[in-house]
C-alpha cells in the first residue's frame, strides 16, 4: 500500500484558509508536552540563581506559570485555526537545565475531538517570555528556543514523550 501524500490541514478545496472541521471525529483523551528553554548569559544566570529567582518585579517561576496557563487556556484567540477546547489540566514546569539554561516544559490535557499541541506550545513559549521580560533589565542576550514539541497522546498518531 503506497504512502498517502500530507497536505497542509487548514486550507480548503477551493485554497482558502479554513478552520478543520473535526465534527465526525471521536471524543478522546488527549495530551501534549512542548517545552521552550531561556537561555542566560553566565553572569545574569549566576545572578538570578543567587536570588532564588526572584526579581523587583517578583517570582519569576511564578510568575511565568501563571502567563504559561493563561496563555494555553487563550491559544483559540491567538492561533486563528486554533478550536476552543475545554483545558481538563495544564502542568507548567520550570526548572535549570545545565548553569545557564532555564527549561520551560507545559503539558496539557483535554478530552476532545483535535489535540492540544498548540496549547502547550502556547503555553511554554508564553511563560518564556515572561521570563525575559522579569530578567531583560539584567540583559538583552538573554535568547529564547528552541521551542518544540516534545509529544502527544490522543487522535490518529501518538508520538514522544507526554
Amino acid at each position: 500500500m503506497p504512502a498517502r501524500k500530507k497536505t497542509l490541514t487548514h486550507i480548503d478545496a477551493a485554497g482558502l484558509p479554513a478552520m478543520v472541521d473535526v465534527s465526525a471525529k471521536a471524543v478522546t483523551a488527549r495530551a501534549a508536552t512542548a517545552e521552550c528553554r531561556v537561555r542566560f548569559p553566565a553572569d545574569v544566570a549566576a545572578q538570578l540563581r543567587a536570588s532564588g529567582l526572584r526579581s523587583a518585579k517578583g517570582g519569576i517561576v511564578e510568575t511565568a506559570i501563571i502567563a504559561g496557563t493563561l496563555a494555553v487556556k487563550r491559544t483559540h484567540e491567538l492561533i486563528p485555526f486554533c478550536h476552543p477546547l475545554p483545558i481538563d489540566g495544564c502542568r507548567i514546569l520550570i526548572d535549570w537545565k545545565g548553569d545557564s539554561v532555564l527549561n520551560i516544559e507545559c503539558t496539557v490535557r483535554t478530552s476532545h475531538r483535535t489535540g492540544v499541541e498548540m496549547e502547550a506550545l502556547t503555553g511554554a513559549t508564553v511563560a518564556a517570555l515572561t521570563v525575559y521580560d522579569m530578567c531583560k533589565a539584567l540583559s538583552h542576550r538573554i535568547v529564547i528556543g528552541p521551542a518544540k514539541l516534545r509529544g502527544k497522546r490522543g487522535g490518529k498518531h501518538d508520538f514522544g514523550d507526554t
